[in-house]
């Protein structure tokens, strides 16, 4: 039978997105929209990272039935919590009580029918906490070059039957996770900030014993917004490859990738900037470091090769 139900209500009570922006108003309405016009209906989670252009008031203004009926819950922050912003987020749908989060950028979106696809893996596939998807570069339809990597990783996984091949980590604007297994590591850390905080995540998940898996039946289309600095990116990047490369890897591994990020690195201000990040904050580093388990250093161990040819992993900017 068809639903009755009002089509500004949630229709599928598993799973609900996070959007986090910064200072997009116009691509944050874009997103949002794509996103309540889904046939699976999520709540959507919206998290501003302290935009002053007057995103929150707008996506409220925009859509006001989804505000009401609670489909559309806008989260305005003091200030730009970068990646921790989802974790705001993932936190709000765990309080509604919603198993599993789909992340989305402001210049991302999910195809119609992914979301239920992921619900229904994730059902089936109780210690499988994360979801990558298919990414489409937009307006060419092309897919992403990093998506050749996903579908031949070379990650073993912990059990045969995984949905997916198995991963190393995960690209979090084209995810779904299992929102329980998100909480139990923390999410993603406040002092990466933003750019490459997955890894750290994913690493602890699979240090838990959580598995990471890439479906391509999930398609997620990605049309890179311009308002982005990205130098600042890059910056973040080498500083976060530096920090949890320190912070989890064993020494002789965490020397091996040290070295070939060198080699890839551009050799200009930005790439000394982030180095300068990086030293400054090895105190902490050092501190907290916590090599991660047999089991899930094999996982990295078997992606050094791929690293190292990758050109979709290309530190650019």
């Amino acid at each position: 039978m068809p639903s009755t139900s009002s089509p500004d209500e949630p229709l599928d009570p598993r799973l609900g997105v996070v959007v986090i922006t910064w200072q997009r108003r116009e691509e944050a309405l874009a997103a949002v929209g794509r996103l309540l016009d889904l046939p699976e209906r999520p709540r959507v989670v919206v998290v501003d990272n302290g935009s002053t252009d007057g995103t929150a008031g707008a996506l409220r203004r925009a859509h006001p039935a989804a505000v009401a009926s609670e489909r559309l819950e806008v989260v305005p922050l003091a200030h730009n919590a970068g990646a921790v912003g989802r974790n705001v987020g993932v936190a709000r749908l765990a309080e509604l009580g919603l198993r599993y989060a789909a992340f989305c950028d402001d210049d991302t979106w999910w195809e119609p029918g992914s979301l239920a696809r992921a619900g229904d893996v994730l059902d089936a596939h109780p210690d499988v906490a994360v979801l990558t998807a298919r990414i489409v570069v937009e307006p060419s339809g092309r897919e992403d070059p990093i998506v050749a990597e996903l579908r031949d990783s070379p990650v073993v996984g912990s059990r045969p039957g995984l949905p997916g091949p198995a991963l190393g980590s995960f690209l979090a604007g084209a995810s779904v996770v299992r929102v329980d297994a998100f909480g139990q590591v923390g999410g993603f850390s406040a002092r990466l900030w933003l750019g490459g905080e997955e890894e750290m995540c994913a690493a602890d998940l699979a240090a838990a014993g959580w598995e990471l898996c890439y479906l391509p039946d999930l398609t997620v289309h990605h049309r890179a917004s311009a308002l982005r600095d990205s130098s600042l990116r890059r910056r973040h990047g080498i500083r976060n490859t530096v920090w949890f490369t320190l912070l989890r890897r064993p020494w002789p591994a965490a020397l091996r990738r040290l070295r070939v990020l060198a080699r890839q690195v551009p050799k200009d201000r930005t790439t000394a900037l982030a180095v300068a990040d990086a030293v400054r904050g090895l105190p902490w580093v050092l501190r907290e470091r916590r090599p991660l388990p047999p089991h899930a250093e094999a996982r990295f161990l078997a992606l050094e090769d791929a690293q190292t040819r990758s050109t979709a992993r290309s530190y650019v900017g």
